[in-house]
């Protein structure tokens, strides 16, 4: 896995984009996160039928993150050389055994450990996916490769909290589980039909994480993914008090089908043009969230204030997955970058969730967005000031 935005596949030669594979991957993905946030829709299910208190039920996606910031670092360094394929089947066959173990209600020290396994496998999902996407296709085509192969994080952001509300009101929270097990099954298949084995680099050609990190932009990179994501997850974890505050807690469903579909919109537009106008999508996309926090902050018994938000930090937040992992690899010129951006991104997961709890109880919902706005602000200083070698005008990495 030594190099950076290369094809892998020695096949590729067509101008035509290989759909069927990306799509896989874009699916992958989106399974990654909905096994993360489903569950958030199933806790009053699961609270009841376990016996326990949602708080303590609650820790079965704090554990899913946990695991994910723990493990994808070490693992990805250790799995460099497996085939890329072999590494997305493997990680999909854990998510079908974990989840089918959630479903069948043991003991909860047992969900917890089946949800441990499966942020295990977020993660060398994750770390893998941009890199994977980029070596489906030619050069000029890679920017869009890996949008597609990445939408499928925002999209399941968006969706997943609905859906696991939906799924809880229609099926019990065992059957979702068993869904998405069989969901995991089947993908493992098209993902051997679809996709080629690329292998990773020879010991020689391995480059370590600290070299990585050493590299001029790096940090930078890696400090916009905190800060971006830590304030993202702030508004995203609350999206149902902040909805209650502006007396629309019963359309939270219509709120986030709002942002979904602008993040969507802004997921095909990144995938167009991220290949010339990269920092412009950047700055772009920090500026909108750090309004649509500023916005929720000012939305409350607001409806339309509300929807106006979600909207905002919607178009704002889609294409940021492609746009972080860009900017990475342009900037390292390795896909070992990509487990530095999993490890970060998921800690701030970890830290929004966190944090915004602590401020919900001792200061209230209306003081989660200014802090997520505040968070956006170094943020984007850091995006401006960084122009020669994080965030460069000029894609040099594709010329």
């Amino acid at each position: 896995m030594s190099s950076g935005l290369e094809t892998t596949d020695p096949s590729v030669n067509s101008a035509r984009l290989p759909l069927a594979g990306l799509l896989a991957l874009f699916t992958a993905g989106f399974l990654g996160i909905l096994n993360e946030t489903v569950p958030a829709g199933l806790l009053p299910q699961m609270s009841a039928s376990l016996g326990l208190p949602e708080s303590l039920t609650g820790q079965i996606i704090t554990v899913y993150a946990i695991a994910t910031a723990l493990t994808a670092l070490p693992l990805n360094a250790v799995l460099r050389r497996v085939g890329r394929r072999t590494l997305l089947v493997w990680s999909l066959g854990v998510f079908a055994i974990a989840n089918l173990v959630v479903a069948a209600q043991p003991d909860f020290t047992l969900i917890l450990m089946a949800r441990f396994a499966a942020g295990v496998a977020a993660g060398l999902i994750w770390a893998n996916l941009g890199v994977f996407a980029a070596g489906l296709v030619p050069k000029h085509q890679q920017g869009t490769a890996i949008s597609i192969a990445l939408a499928g994080t925002p999209v399941a952001l968006s969706l997943g909290l609905p859906l696991g509300t939906v799924l809880g009101n229609v099926a019990s929270w065992n059957v979702t589980f068993t869904v998405m097990a069989a969901l995991s099954a089947a993908l493992v298949v098209w993902v051997l039909l679809a996709l080629p084995n690329p292998g990773g680099a020879p010991a020689g050609q391995q480059v370590s994480l600290m070299a990585v990190l050493r590299t001029p932009g790096v940090r930078s990179i890696l400090w916009v993914v905190a800060g971006y994501t830590t304030a993202h997850n702030l508004l995203y974890t609350y999206v149902g008090p902040l909805a209650a505050r502006a007396d629309v807690q019963d359309q939270l469903q219509w709120v986030l089908l709002v942002f979904g579909g602008l993040a969507a919109l802004s997921i095909w537009l990144t995938g167009r043009f991220v290949t010339a106008h990269h920092r412009r999508l950047l700055l772009l996309s920090t500026t909108l969230v750090g309004a649509g926090a500023f916005l929720l902050a000012t939305a409350a018994s607001s409806a339309v204030l509300m929807y106006l938000a979600a909207g905002v930090w919607g178009f704002g937040f889609g294409g940021a997955a492609t746009l972080f992992v860009t900017a990475g690899i342009r900037a390292s010129g390795t896909d070992e970058v990509q487990a530095a951006i999993v490890t970060v991104f998921n800690v701030s997961i970890a830290a929004g969730g966190l944090f915004g709890g602590l401020l919900l109880a001792r200061l209230g919902v209306a003081s989660i967005p200014w802090v997520a706005g505040a968070l956006i602000l170094p943020t984007l200083i850091v995006v401006v000031a960084e122009r020669r070698h994080a965030f460069p005008s000029t894609p040099a990495a594709d010329t």
